[in-house]
C-alpha cells in the first residue's frame, strides 16, 4: 500500500494583474485596522513578496522595450525569453 503522503504544492507566481489586485486588497485590508497583529503581518509579508514580483515584471517590461526600441546599451541588458507569455 502507498502512503500519500501531504507535501505543500509549491506557491504558482502571478501574473502582475492578478499580482497587482492582491496588493490593493491587500492594502485595503490592512487600512481597515480590523485584523489582529498576526494576521497583519502575514497580510504584510504576503505584500512584500506580491511587491517584488511586481516590481520584478516591470523591470523585465521595461527591458524587452528597451531592447525592442533599441534605446540602450546592450551590456546594461540581459536577453529576454518568452517564459512569461
Amino acid at each position: 500500500m502507498t502512503v500519500k503522503r501531504n507535501v505543500p504544492k509549491k506557491q504558482k507566481t502571478p501574473a502582475f494583474e492578478e499580482a497587482l489586485r492582491e496588493l490593493e486588497t491587500l492594502v485595503e485590508s490592512l487600512e481597515q485596522g480590523d485584523q489582529s497583529l498576526e494576521e497583519s503581518l502575514k497580510a504584510f509579508e504576503r505584500g512584500v513578496t506580491l511587491t517584488r514580483v511586481c516590481q520584478e515584471a516591470l523591470q523585465a517590461a521595461e527591458q524587452k522595450v528597451r531592447i525592442l526600441n533599441g534605446d540602450a546599451q546592450t551590456s546594461d541588458l540581459e536577453p529576454f525569453s518568452d517564459d512569461n507569455e
